[in-house]
């Protein structure tokens, strides 16, 4: 726990307790945890399943003002793939799971949801069944829902549970649809991707901004030794790499350069916004490439950039000289090995603009000729 907190303290804080199944942590070291977040930061977050919340979890997330978050993928059997050991188990646990959610939401704390698309819970059959879900979670309470395309290991998951790019992007296109039909719930990735789309993307979610998979800056990580670890969706060797001190993005100027035949993303419109997105869900599963989702993206920015237009307002990935000027920005910046947002270019280019412009009250002197 000295060795936890002390990582907490030169990594910053605040911490989300994170797994695995973080709730099988004792609670009586949860609340050591929580107790000391909350003193030390305001705050606490925990990422679960759900499936191991009791009333007395309840209390500690009230008391140390604890977020939180549950991983589920769907009602009933649409959560099969977060499997509890059989098909039995799966259904109770998946139960347990929206007990969970309706609990914390009667009690004033609706939790954000993480949901994983795959072909257990988002084929054109699902998908109605899906979208009843979540307007009954959005009567309940529930604001954020984060989606995540499914992350595949290995060409086994791939093939027995990957959506095809059709599926995701039929998935996807359905509920930006439902968003309109909420009363509050939203999806992140859709504003997230318009923000990349007009520059505003100082707060947006890691897998558009340049993750270097060897340091991961969105996942300071923290072992129960207290050693320093990287998000898990980069490793795919089965090798924990400790993290690295210095930030590399080799990656993103490759991507940049490397034509789209060959793994990268020269010439792409998008590649401000989108950089190739996660490492996790690269190409062969060799982080040096761009996603292998990269079709479902484009399809999608598409859409947000049609969007944009119509709420009248002109997105960066079709100014061609600003767009540009930003690439050679961010390869310049890359190279040093620094990672600043659009937003950041942006505000700079402005102000200077602005300190270059003469006041309202000054004058421009002529020679007596020009007089």
């Amino acid at each position: 726990m000295d060795a936890m907190r002390a990582s907490v303290e030169r990594e910053g804080g605040p911490f989300t307790l994170f797994g695995g199944e973080a709730l099988m942590i004792p609670r009586d070291d949860l609340e050591e945890l929580w107790s000391w977040g909350y003193v030390r930061w305001g705050k606490n977050s925990v990422q679960t399943n759900g499936v191991l919340v009791r009333d007395e979890h309840i209390r500690l997330f009230k008391k140390y003002k604890v977020h939180v978050g549950v991983s589920i993928d769907g009602p009933s059997e649409l959560n099969a793939l977060r499997s509890a050991g059989s098909a039995e188990k799966t259904r109770r646990a998946t139960a347990k799971s929206e007990q969970t959610i309706q609990k914390l939401c009667r009690q004033g704390i609706p939790p954000s949801l993480i949901v994983t698309l795959h072909k257990k819970n988002a084929t054109p059959d699902k998908l109605p069944i899906m979208e009843d879900w979540f307007q009954g979670l959005d009567a309940l309470g529930v604001r954020s829902v984060r989606l995540h395309i499914l992350e595949a290991e290995n060409q086994l998951i791939r093939e027995n549970y990957a959506l095809s790019q059709e599926e995701n992007i039929q998935a996807f296109r359905a509920f930006a649809k439902l968003q309109g039909r909420l009363s509050s719930m939203r999806f992140d990735i859709f504003a997230d991707m318009k923000k990349q789309l007009v520059g505003d993307d100082d707060r947006t979610t890691c897998v558009w901004n340049a993750c270097d998979p060897y340091t991961t800056r969105a996942v300071r990580g923290i072992e129960g030794s207290g050693a320093s670890s990287n998000c898990g969706r980069t490793n795919k060797d089965g090798i924990d790499f400790l993290k690295s001190d210095l930030p590399g993005f080799e990656r993103y100027i490759a991507l940049y350069w490397t034509p789209q035949e060959y793994g990268g993303c020269h010439g792409c419109r998008f590649f401000l916004m989108c950089k190739g997105q996660c490492p996790g869900t690269a190409i062969l599963g060799d982080w040096r490439n761009r996603t292998e989702y990269c079709g479902v993206w484009k399809a999608l920015y598409r859409d947000a950039e049609k969007e944009v237009r119509d709420a009248g307002t002109s997105p960066i990935s079709m100014k061609e000289n600003l767009r540009e000027k930003l690439e050679a920005a961010f390869l310049g910046a890359w190279s040093r090995g620094d990672n600043p947002s659009m937003a950041y270019f942006l505000r700079n280019w402005k102000d200077k603009t602005r300190s270059n412009k003469p006041s309202s009250g000054s004058r421009t002197l002529t020679s007596p000729t020009e007089s």
